[in-house]
């Protein structure tokens, strides 16, 4: 599953090493805000005129696994796969329970998806919170690309530029190493798309305003959603006397509700877009490869 593109500029200020220890390690249980962004994608299903026949869920652990009950629920007929660098905790934590009976002589093994290979394609990609953390994001979109059927789209969601604003301001103010790399912008992600060779890409945004009662609550809150990626981040072991200093920071330097509690903002950019049919570029002679001609026939008789 390991994207390479050595040509490709990775994103600035965002750090590979800690990218990949933080997509590959153990996930106890899906991050709520995971969860709460991932309902709110699935419920955009409903714009689309057909359901996809097939589908991968990428990194399904990251980006919920209530998320994806859920989804299997709206796709009952669509075959799944899961794609992880953790491919057993996906699909361990994805599995699902076989029929109840009361024989024991009939009872079954939980359904597991079947783990994606290279090669196999799918109607829909669906990928929740994860692209801002990868260093290469075009060379994922390229992989997604070739991974979805011609007519089969992709469907993802990641932190936009306005996610943290509240913290990065007060970090700012005193003049700390900003707490999370710069998030790339919506417009940006569609540009990357077209670039992929994606059609009709359509991006929207919605900030979540997230409270909480004291500092220590938003530090706990904010190590089970992520981690600091920023290449330009402390790198030293930090003990209590610095996260003491940090919570005084924040409950003294973020803004507060009418009843005290502490403001955090969240930006959420959704995006999705169709796999066109493949075109000849018109030159004296053109290649066109294997899979593109039999796309093309394929589109030619229906």
């Amino acid at each position: 599953m390991t994207v390479t593109a050595a040509e490709e500029t990775p994103v600035p200020g965002l750090d590979p090493v800690a990218s990949a220890r933080w997509i590959r390690r153990s996930v106890p249980v899906s991050p709520w805000l995971h969860e709460e962004v991932g309902a709110r994608m699935a419920d955009r299903l409903q714009w689309f005129r057909e359901p996809p026949r097939s589908w991968l869920h990428w990194e399904p652990v990251h980006g919920g696994v209530q998320t994806h009950r859920r989804l299997r629920e709206r796709l009952p007929a669509a075959p799944c796969w899961v794609a992880s660098e953790r491919p057993q905790d996906a699909q361990r934590a994805t599995a699902e329970a076989p029929p109840a009976t009361w024989n024991p002589l009939r009872r079954r093994a939980p359904v597991v998806p079947p783990v994606w290979q290279p090669g196999q394609g799918v109607g829909m990609v669906w990928a929740n919170m994860l692209l801002h953390a990868v260093p290469r994001p075009a060379a994922l979109i390229r992989q997604w690309h070739s991974a979805i059927d011609v007519g089969g789209f992709l469907m993802f969601s990641c932190h936009g530029p306005d996610s943290l604003q509240e913290l990065r301001a007060v970090y700012g103010r005193l003049g700390w190493p900003a707490p999370a790399h710069a998030f790339t912008d919506m417009h940006d992600w569609g540009d990357m798309l077209v670039h992929a060779g994606f059609a009709e890409p359509v991006m929207d945004m919605e900030r979540l305003v997230l409270t909480y009662s004291s500092g220590d609550a938003l530090l706990n809150e904010l190590r089970g959603l992520g981690r600091n990626l920023a290449s330009a981040r402390a790198t030293a072991t930090r003990g209590r006397a610095w996260r003491a200093r940090l919570v005084q920071a924040l409950e003294s330097g973020l803004p507060r509700q009418p009843d005290g509690r502490l403001t955090l903002t969240m930006e959420i950019v959704y995006g999705h877009a169709f796999k066109p049919q493949p075109r000849v570029p018109v030159a004296t002679s053109s290649r066109v490869g294997l899979d593109d001609m039999r796309a093309m026939l394929r589109g030619t008789r229906r």
